[in-house]
């Protein structure tokens, strides 16, 4: 594969942005695509993102793009960064922009809103099955890498020359990546930790303490491991950056969206209200349905997730639904 053809970064949020941004600074030939052309086109204008990630300067190698056929000029490989809500409808405008085959990543972290299919599925109902496909996970907040802060991250695929390629692309002195062989588990855990951030926040909103935390910690890595077992994922996959690691980073700063959107609804305020508050998507809102859909088609059961679901859709107060899934009975055998 020769590396010295464009990569298409699909998505100008902050963390498309921030991907094209140190692809840029890695030698890269990148084209930054986003649906927005009012957006864009500032974006060329000003060579950077101050909607979100000011302060970060565009580098040469950094091409914007509005119009997605335009965008696709010489390239074979792409990244997908936009709401899993959308990655459906934007895998459809794809394929009808470019005839030739294309290498697909994403770095959305997300379930199809629909069927609650993993999003290799979706790639593959409309590129065929043996489209080379990648995710892109692991513990990395935008701002920190547009900063070029340390940071490693995984990659996962059905193709090895693919992440081979990806790897290389994106592997620097600041922004470690390593290949992970279980496709399936490191998309299912950037989904989960969403959720149970979600959680933790709520908690932290009520001022639960620090005991409760930890222990909402630990049955949520208990939660991610049944399920993750359940869909055919691997443990080490738990144990390792697209589990435990982003687990821990979403859980505990407040540089998550979904954690600072839990905040908000531990502190009272309305989901809408908490939605506008955060400035961005929060994946975990959608992705507790789409979870608890999954479970029950495997027969796991999730109850921080279905706490989560029941507060969020059902009108359960937060307090209440917290102080129930910390004082649930203990199955028989349960350890932690």
């Amino acid at each position: 594969m020769d590396l010295a053809s464009p990569i298409l970064v699909a998505g100008a949020g902050a963390w498309g942005t921030a991907l094209a941004v140190h692809l840029a600074r890695n030698n890269q030939q990148v084209h930054l695509w986003g649906h927005r052309p009012s957006m864009m086109r500032t974006l060329c204008q000003e060579r950077s993102n101050s909607y979100y990630l000011p302060d970060i300067s565009f580098p040469p190698s950094l091409h914007i793009f509005d119009d997605l056929s335009l965008a696709l000029h010489r390239v074979r490989d792409v990244l997908v960064v936009i709401p899993s809500q959308a990655f459906h409808i934007f895998l459809t405008q794809l394929q009808a922009s470019h005839s030739q085959p294309l290498r697909i990543a994403w770095g959305t972290k997300g379930l199809d809103p629909l069927s609650a299919r993993p999003l290799h599925e979706l790639v593959a109902q409309v590129f065929g099955e043996a489209t080379a496909m990648a995710i892109v996970s692991g513990p990395s907040f935008a701002k920190e890498v547009g900063q070029g802060l340390p940071t490693a991250i995984c990659i996962s695929g059905n193709d090895v020359p693919f992440v081979r390629d990806l790897t290389e692309r994106l592997h620097s002195s600041n922004f470690r990546v390593y290949p992970n062989d279980d496709f399936l588990g490191v998309q299912l855990c950037g989904v989960m930790k969403n959720v149970l951030a979600i959680a933790m926040g709520i908690a932290v909103g009520l001022d639960l303490g620090a005991n409760s935390r930890a222990a909402l910690l630990t049955r949520g890595i208990a939660e991610m491991r049944r399920l993750l077992l359940a869909f055919g994922g691997s443990e080490s996959t738990l144990l390792g950056l697209a589990g435990m690691g982003d687990l821990v980073l979403t859980c505990s700063d407040h540089q998550s969206r979904n954690r600072r959107f839990g905040f908000a609804i531990g502190q009272g305020v309305s989901i809408d209200e908490a939605q506008a508050s955060v400035g961005g998507e929060v994946e975990g809102l959608p992705n507790t349905r789409q979870l608890l859909s999954l479970a029950d088609s495997l027969g796991v059961e999730l109850p921080i997730t279905q706490q989560v679901f029941e507060i969020l859709y059902e009108g359960i107060m937060p307090k209440d639904g917290l102080q129930a899934l910390l004082s649930r009975q203990r199955a028989d055998g349960e350890q932690y």
